[in-house]
């Protein structure tokens, strides 16, 4: 369960489960970009991670990244087996009534915490942890407060009392995964998509890149990770969605329920609405990590 900072007997202050529709592009899903449907093998149930699994339409290739960064971890993330069901925290399955094509093969813990501004921040401090990038793990709680993980692993604890947050000393020098997995449920627990939104700097749909965040803050709010792009030689993008959502659940790749022939590739062109099997963003709801 989350609880706000005001108060940690308020209900959960970070809703992802009311299902938007948007009808605003619904009949518009004559793709412009031509590919052949016999080219359209996408999905190779055998693949174990992203980029092994799901396969570029047509002329495309998959955008050229560096090796060592947060969009190379995104699009070799593990998979679970071809068919998979997502799972919620406490082991019942999610029916998957065309809302993704694969399952990321990531633990979650047993806490009603990883939901969906959570896993996108579950990624990217992953991602740094991994890297020992260890300085550039913080995130905010809703009140503002800015939490580093490099003072959680010295020994210092985080005190909640009311609208006061502060540190206190109160632990061993401790960096194992252990460890952080628990600063990350600290994060879960107090940070969302109200928090989250405020910390990402806006994007213009042309400048997108791959761990870029479409996010609505709020009560209730959503938020979708770009896990990975491609493109062609006339310069027309694909991406493709992850998420997460309500109640706390794996990280799953979203189904193109409109342009169904690409799926699970969207489009980047000038939309106005992007529409997703459980949530329709606007495209000045696309932002990113500022480092």
């Amino acid at each position: 369960m989350k609880w706000t900072i005001s108060c940690l007997c308020c209900f959960l202050l970070i809703g992802c489960n009311q299902k938007q529709q948007s009808k605003a592009n619904e009949d518009a899903i004559e793709p412009s970009i031509k590919i052949h449907q016999n080219t359209l093998k996408l999905i190779q149930s055998k693949g174990k991670s992203i980029i092994e699994r799901i396969k570029v339409p047509g002329d495309f290739t998959r955008q050229k990244v560096e090796l060592n960064s947060f969009a190379n971890y995104l699009r070799n993330l593990p998979l679970k087996p071809h068919g998979s069901k997502v799972k919620h925290y406490d082991g019942t399955k999610k029916p998957n009534n065309a809302i993704y094509e694969a399952v990321i093969d990531l633990p979650i813990g047993n806490k009603d915490l990883h939901q969906c501004a959570d896993a996108i921040m579950r990624l990217k401090a992953e991602y740094l942890w991994e890297t020992g990038k260890y300085d550039d793990i913080h995130f905010n709680f809703t009140n503002g407060f800015r939490v580093e993980y490099s003072k959680w692993m010295e020994g210092n604890r985080m005190i909640v009392d009311g609208n006061k947050t502060y540190w206190k000393p109160g632990a061993q020098r401790t960096n194992n995964y252990d460890n952080f997995w628990k600063y990350m449920e600290l994060i879960f627990t107090y940070a969302g998509t109200a928090s989250l939104e405020k910390e990402l700097k806006p994007m213009d749909l042309s400048e997108m890149q791959i761990g870029d965040v479409f996010i609505k803050g709020g009560h209730p709010g959503h938020a979708v990770i770009v896990l990975d792009m491609a493109e062609n030689a006339k310069g027309e993008q694909l991406f493709m969605l992850g998420q997460s959502y309500m109640p706390a659940q794996e990280i799953q790749i979203l189904k193109n329920n409109q342009t169904k022939h690409i799926s699970p590739w969207y489009r980047l062109d000038n939309f106005e609405v992007l529409n997703t099997p459980e949530w329709s963003f606007t495209s000045d709801q696309l932002k990113r990590f500022e480092k």
